[in-house]
């Protein structure tokens, strides 16, 4: 259940992402497969798991939202391993937009984001790698860029591919320093941001959905919503 703490109000933005239309002005960056054979956006490699990072890739959704927001989505994986990650408050860094044409081009390489030039809050979940102590103790991960620093982490309660029946809902809550993560309204960790430790509290910014290769995983009813603290 979402903390009482937090007021979360009307919806900002809406996409069901049930098909090609509304994803038309999403940005692509690698090359992801984006196909809708259950009227969801399922996202798969478009390059050989081989390839290693150059086979990753993020998706970007066009809209610039505040600071201050609530967003969730509905997650179902399909095939694994990999990993899906979201990414929240990204922006580029010293002032210059996200999209700002003299920022390094990125292509889903996984340092580009993390210690390139743009900052953001990045949560990793269903971290099924090809790594044995990962796949042996699952967890949700937070950490914030620039620089690879893990700032938060908890219990990951998705299931294998196997057992998974319905999709799942996620929901991420930004809120002044205050950053939450849950899985069907189950929290999974809540970190709080000094500003001191690892930079500034970031602010308005992109969000975005980024996978590991060979993950194949759908994603459908993304809404964001204005949060504010009780």
């Amino acid at each position: 259940m979402t903390d009482s703490r937090f007021n979360i109000s009307e919806i900002i933005y809406e996409n069901a992402l049930a098909c090609e239309a509304d994803v038309a002005g999403f940005i692509r960056e690698g090359k992801p497969l984006i196909s809708f054979p259950t009227g969801a956006l399922r996202l798969e490699n478009g390059i050989d798991a081989a390839a290693g990072q150059a086979a990753n890739y993020l998706f970007w959704c066009p809209e610039k939202f505040p600071a201050d927001i609530a967003v969730s989505w509905t997650f179902r994986p399909i095939r694994e391993p990999g990993l899906a990650m979201f990414w929240i408050g990204a922006d580029g860094r010293d002032g210059k937009d996200l999209f700002d044409s003299s920022l390094a081009q990125r292509d889903g390489n996984y340092r580009q984001y993390h210690s390139g030039d743009m900052n953001a809050y990045h949560a990793s979940y269903f971290r099924r790698k090809n790594v044995e102590h990962e796949r042996t103790f699952h967890t949700c991960n937070l950490r914030k860029s620039h620089g690879f620093h893990l700032v938060a982490q908890g219990a990951d309660p998705l299931p294998s591919v196997l057992d998974v029946i319905n999709p799942y809902k996620i929901e991420v809550i930004k809120c002044g320093g205050w950053f939450r993560f849950s899985i069907n309204e189950l929290c999974s960790y809540e970190w709080f941001d000094d500003g001191k430790d690892f930079g500034p509290v970031l602010g308005e910014g992109y969000i975005g959905f980024r996978q590991m290769a060979p993950l194949i995983a759908e994603y459908s009813e993304l809404q964001v919503r204005k949060v504010a603290l009780v």
